[in-house]
């Protein structure tokens, strides 16, 4: 028996632990486009309680074979918490298909299913803050910075 009706991946970036903006020259222009929409995330909506959600993916299971039924969206973001980082109070994502097993597949259930990525995501951002996956990650950057610092070298944004 397949488990799950929806499956969700992300990346996250803390957006508070973004210390520096500049660009490689010789970055890619994908990664050079990522670190413009990180800009804009944080113009928008700070750095304090706000989080990029990068590289996500989020699937739906229509029937008990993958085969047939599923549809799967990409999703990129900004996730807000509130004051102690405990609840998703509201998110900012594009959303978009990127693929189907689902012949009976309708544009108006592709707008209804990427509404529904939506909440999917919130509800799967209370599990990874829950599960304790922010901490971490802040953890492991506040300890990249601390060895970069006192290595001199440089911190780039991308972590």
């Amino acid at each position: 028996m397949f488990g799950r009706w929806v499956e969700i991946e992300f990346d996250c970036l803390p957006l508070r632990s973004v210390v520096r903006m500049d660009v490689p020259i010789d970055a890619s222009p994908a990664y050079e486009q990522f670190v413009a929409r990180v800009k804009a995330a944080m113009a928008k909506h700070g750095s304090h309680n706000t989080y990029y959600l990068h590289r996500g993916a989020c699937r739906y299971y229509l029937t008990n074979d993958p085969q047939i039924g599923m549809v799967e969206f990409a999703f990129e973001g900004t996730v807000m918490t509130g004051e102690k980082d405990l609840k998703t109070k509201a998110l900012e994502l594009k959303v978009e298909l990127k693929g189907e097993t689902c012949s009976w597949l309708t544009e108006p259930l592709v707008g209804s299913l990427a509404e529904s990525a939506e909440h999917a995501v919130m509800v799967e951002f209370d599990r990874y803050i829950e599960a304790g996956d922010l901490k971490k990650t802040e953890e492991r950057i506040k300890a990249i910075e601390e060895q970069s610092d006192a290595d001199g070298g440089f911190m780039g944004m991308y972590l």
